[in-house]
């Protein structure tokens, strides 16, 4: 229920700010903003929400750092660790799928490494403060980059159907 308040934000969010806009700027922007905005919700439902019922008490409990030593789970051998990894870059394929479709110029690659790169330090440093059972990881900051990486690889492999695809829709 907690999560429901937050989707139908999201949702009133999309129709006053988003839509109308999008819109405007042609069918083919608005199903590749409308597609990244859908799959954003979606990783904040895994790694954040609920957020807003959560806000009253983000003090009331401790702040756990990040765990800076990269891939300590495996060395370790701490919980379903390759469990966790494989679904932090499968998180982040469609990102790497999605953003460059989102923008315009050369410099795609790097933008798209740089906005995974920050969308995924974003989440690793809320996640404890919005929820004190949660912790962050800097193993997770890292394969998430590497699904960016491996779903922007995708998004070459596939433009010319992406292409096609959108031409398609744009009418």
């Amino acid at each position: 229920m907690k999560d429901l308040i937050d989707f139908i934000f999201l949702a009133i969010l999309y129709v006053l700010l988003f839509f109308k806009k999008w819109k405007s700027e042609g069918k083919d922007i608005l199903f590749i903003n409308t597609l990244m905005y859908i799959y954003l919700a979606f990783v904040f439902y895994f790694t954040l929400m609920p957020i807003i019922t959560s806000l009253p008490f983000i003090f009331n409990h401790p702040y756990s750092p990040m765990n800076l030593i990269p891939f300590i789970d495996i060395s370790l051998q701490r919980g379903d660790f390759m469990q966790q990894i494989g679904l932090n870059v499968i998180m982040t394929i469609p990102f790497g799928i999605l953003f460059p479709l989102t923008k315009k110029g050369n410099e795609k690659f790097l933008k798209t490494v740089l906005y995974c790169f920050l969308l995924s330090l974003t989440i690793e440093l809320l996640q404890p403060l919005i929820n004190g059972f949660r912790s962050s990881d800097i193993t997770d900051l890292i394969t998430n980059v590497s699904g960016g990486i491996l779903g922007y690889l995708l998004y070459l492999l596939f433009k010319p159907l992406i292409t096609k695809v959108l031409s398609f829709i744009k009418g």
